[in-house]
């Protein structure tokens, strides 16, 4: 187990936003910019996307 829990923990993490990233309102070109930051740089990607990522969409009916 080369990684240990620590990387279980990231992976997650960052499954976690390119989920939120997917399910999004933003636009196409902003998700897979946000995606490739993510993937590229796991740690520092998910805590830049943590304070300035896009949202949730707000669908108000």
């Amino acid at each position: 187990m080369e990684f240990g829990i620590l990387g279980l923990i990231i992976l997650i993490a960052d499954i976690y936003a390119i989920y939120q990233i997917f399910t999004s309102g933003a636009s196409g070109l902003a998700k897979i910019l946000w995606i490739l930051g993510v993937l590229i740089f796991p740690v520092v990607g998910f805590i830049v996307w943590l304070i300035a990522g896009p949202r949730g969409s707000n669908v108000k009916v």
